[in-house]
């Protein structure tokens, strides 16, 4: 891979901002800082224009709501095509962390992990999506 370098003139202010992310996220420089930030960048806009995505969706739920997992095994069959894997894990006897990778367009990701997060017994649950084609 070609790294470029260039210099940039920033304002003190906007310096010590950079530099506050940049120990808040423990990246080692301000290089990674902001390449932290442009690929965060870019992804927001992916996700804006419908881009293909990959990322994930979080789960927790009480495995003793009734119907909860035939409802939810019922909706991630109609979405197949953009589920890559499911891992489940026992978080204690009554609750359950599921995350399911998955990758496609941003919409359809948007509209399976609301689907899924508005199940009810779902405690929590969030759409995380990391990065694009």
């Amino acid at each position: 891979m070609y790294v470029s370098r260039f210099s940039i003139s920033i304002e003190k202010k906007l310096l010590d901002k950079l530099d506050n992310i940049t120990l808040d996220h423990q990246f080692p420089n301000r290089s990674r800082t902001i390449r932290y930030l442009i690929n965060k960048e870019t992804i927001k806009k992916d996700r804006e224009v419908n881009k293909v995505v990959a990322g994930a969706i979080i789960l927790i739920y009480n495995h003793h709501q009734r119907e909860l997992q035939t409802q939810s095994t019922h909706l991630q069959h109609d979405y197949h095509d953009l589920i890559l894997s499911v891992q489940h894990v026992h978080l204690d006897h009554e609750n359950c962390l599921e995350t399911l990778a998955v990758k496609g367009k941003a919409n359809d990701l948007e509209m399976l992990a609301r689907q899924l997060i508005s199940l009810k017994g779902i405690q929590y649950g969030t759409l995380v999506i990391a990065g694009s084609d």
